[in-house]
């Protein structure tokens, strides 16, 4: 079992209050020379998306220039090792996905929480299984065919230590079926199989496939979600079929582990007051990135990191 935020208790309004005015008073107090930003991804892609959203915003609040670094290389090991081998002052931040934590369980990235710490969770993307509409109009008919035809159903996703892949081995694992996986280099190559009917279907983010959904040419049957999503109100969920699968890809902010905490908790108020934006939220809209929460404060992302890390090493494990 595995949980994708905290729960926390509602303090009174008054509580609230008293608790975000130090944080901004931090927030004031944070005046970094300038930022180096390692993105544990290439350029173009939702995180480097992301990050340079976010760019001009941070600059504006701190008066400074932020300076962004594509890593992609190995998963994104390479940025998590030079954002832990940084100075502990503030100035170098790193830009990631959920690939930090799937990486680290499949053995792939030598960097743990004990030398990255969160600052901040911005998104919180869902996950859902996707067809082709030519092969499956509805869950239904896929769990079907996957009955009827055990170890023929082939399923499509980025690379083997991937939240896809994550996936994949949760829903076989919680639905007893017998699914195969099909790794690629990229995004664009699972969805060109998916389309060519090379594979059965893939997991993907719901806002990474609005044009195809758009199109007619692929759809999303099952959301890993613990309730129907508003905007997809006949999207049947993992959790109303009694799976408890409901991680997405999250991307957050990240820093070296030895940053004091007040400096943690300084840059965290800055990027809660970016959140809460209109600008930021305006891209999130655009991007369907606000489909469920996305902010989860540095100790709550560190929980559910945590979590997920000890579901994703289980579910290797258990291969």
């Amino acid at each position: 079992m595995h949980f994708t935020r905290r729960t926390l208790a509602l303090a009174p309004a008054a509580i609230a209050l008293s608790l975000a005015l130090p944080a901004l008073a931090q927030a004031q107090d944070y005046a970094p020379s300038g930022i180096t930003a390692f993105v544990a991804a290439g350029a173009g892609g939702g995180t480097d998306n992301f990050a340079r959203t976010v760019q001009p915003m941070l600059e504006e609040r701190l008066g400074i220039k932020m300076t962004i670094i594509n890593l992609p290389a190995a998963s994104g090991a390479l940025a998590h090792q030079r954002t832990a081998q940084s100075a502990p002052d503030g100035e170098s931040i790193e830009f990631a996905s959920s690939t930090l934590i799937t990486s680290r369980a499949a053995g792939q990235n030598p960097i743990g929480l004990d030398q990255l710490t969160p600052v901040a969770r911005m998104q919180s993307d869902v996950l859902t299984l996707v067809v082709n509409t030519e092969k499956y109009d509805t869950l239904e008919d896929f769990l079907t065919y996957a009955r009827d035809n055990p170890g023929q159903i082939v399923i499509g996703g980025t690379h083997a230590a991937s939240v896809d892949r994550m996936a994949f081995l949760g829903l076989n694992e919680m639905t007893g079926l017998d699914l195969a996986y099909i790794p690629y280099d990229n995004e664009g190559s699972a969805s060109a199989n998916l389309l060519s009917g090379n594979i059965d279907g893939m997991f993907n983010e719901i806002s990474a496939i609005q044009g195809y959904m758009e199109s007619g040419k692929m759809k999303p049957i099952l959301a890993l979600a613990d309730e129907r999503l508003a905007a997809y109100p006949d999207l049947p969920t993992t959790v109303e079929n009694g799976w408890d699968l409901t991680f997405g890809n999250e991307r957050g902010v990240f820093i070296n582990a030895e940053t004091p905490p007040e400096t943690i908790a300084a840059i965290e108020a800055v990027f809660e007051d970016i959140f809460k934006s209109e600008d930021y939220q305006v891209y999130a809209r655009k991007a369907n990135l606000d489909v469920r929460p996305g902010w989860l404060g540095s100790a709550d992302y560190r929980v559910v990191l945590e979590e997920n890390l000890a579901y994703f090493e289980k579910l290797l494990a258990s291969e």
